[in-house]
């Protein structure tokens, strides 16, 4: 079910002009805002000026002058936006306001997602950013699920897309340095990494997608409940937790992924996969064949919560793309969180499988 933005909308727009290959102002300038113009949609416009900019600055600002936020950047400062709104006193209030994504960084994860369930076909590049754009424009309203994340340190995230370790979190991260091509960067740090494979060694456990248990997660220092299944290998090339279809524009991870499926979907592979293996894997989730792929040392199943615990002394976690504290970890799935989102997709999930506030709020 969608709602409508109000017209007309006021709109603050924040743009990282870092984001990507250093062009999303100029995306915005040469594609956006004649569309916006066009259908009559007021805005303002923020250049963010640091990290954490974007954070501070909804954390700290008078929300009830928007009808809407919209990212231009990649998907890092959607997470600042959201992690802000979750410090504020009055949080359940401020994620009443609707977000949207414009697409300026280099993964765009959740702009391919959001374009994916719009039934539309593929898109790459100034394509899926003019589609993203229309349906800013359309102004349709509906939901998407949210993950909080625990750490060791009891800091607690909130993630809208992924959790990551291994060779996933360091192809990520070690790829920095080859921003400056654009999305290519991670084909090269896929390389880079597949030269020198690693292993990490750890305990993985999750709570199956079959039972329906919304109480809030145990501590890290506390034994996951008896519900769960714990991982019997402790050996992993990699461990990806995702929420949406894509994990970058031309990686199709969950071909049957929802918006709000209320679902994490944790993919793992273990050691003794060879390289060869391994960049096939890869090639095939450009297409979303790799689940047919009959790879035996990839594992994916549909989960409501997990918790990672690393053995492994040196290593990266990644949560949507941003390093987090390294060590024990996990998360839970929030599904249908009153986050609204403008897109355009079928919504065939009831309000009755919203969780509560107290539930997502609960320490």
């Amino acid at each position: 079910m969608y709602t409508e933005l109000r017209r007309p909308c006021r709109t603050m727009i924040l743009v990282n002009p870092h984001s990507g290959r250093g062009q999303a102002l100029q995306l915005f300038t040469g594609h956006i805002q004649a569309m916006l113009t066009e259908a009559s949609v007021p805005y303002t416009l923020v250049i963010t000026e640091h990290q954490n900019h974007a954070r501070e600055l909804v954390r700290n600002a008078d929300l009830t002058q928007w009808d809407a936020l919209v990212i231009m950047s990649g998907d890092g400062l959607l997470f600042e936006v959201i992690n802000g709104m979750m410090e504020r006193e009055d949080w359940q209030q401020a994620i009443q306001t609707p977000l949207g994504m414009l697409p300026g960084g280099s993964g765009n994860a959740l702009a391919a997602s959001i374009h994916h369930y719009s039934q539309s076909p593929p898109a790459w590049n100034e394509e899926l950013l003019l589609s993203c754009g229309f349906m800013l424009c359309k102004g349709l309203v509906g939901s998407l699920d949210l993950v909080s994340v625990h750490l060791a340190s009891s800091q607690r995230l909130f993630s809208f897309l992924s959790l990551a370790w291994g060779f996933v979190a360091d192809v990520d991260i070690e790829s920095e340095k080859y921003r400056h091509v654009g999305a290519i960067r991670f084909l090269m740090g896929t390389l880079v990494r597949l030269a020198s494979l690693r292993v990490y060694q750890g305990r993985l456990a999750y709570l199956p997608s079959s039972l329906k248990n919304y109480s809030l997660l145990p501590s890290l220092c506390q034994p996951v409940p008896e519900n769960w299944t714990v991982v019997n290998e402790e050996d992993f090339v990699l461990v990806l937790a995702i929420c949406h279809s894509h994990l970058a524009e031309d990686l199709w991870t969950v071909p049957g992924a929802m918006a709000d499926d209320g679902l994490i979907h944790l993919f793992y592979v273990t050691a003794g996969i060879s390289r060869p293996a391994l960049l096939r894997l890869f090639l095939a989730m450009e297409r979303g064949s790799h689940l047919a792929y009959g790879c035996p040392h990839l594992v994916y199943e549909k989960v409501r919560a997990l918790r990672l615990e690393p053995i492994s002394q040196q290593g990266m976690i990644t949560v949507d793309g941003e390093v987090v504290e390294y060590g024990p970890i996990q998360a839970q799935v929030h599904p249908r969180m009153v986050f609204r989102w403008i897109y355009a997709a079928d919504q065939s999930r009831k309000d009755s499988d919203a969780l509560p506030p107290s539930i997502i709020r609960g320490l």
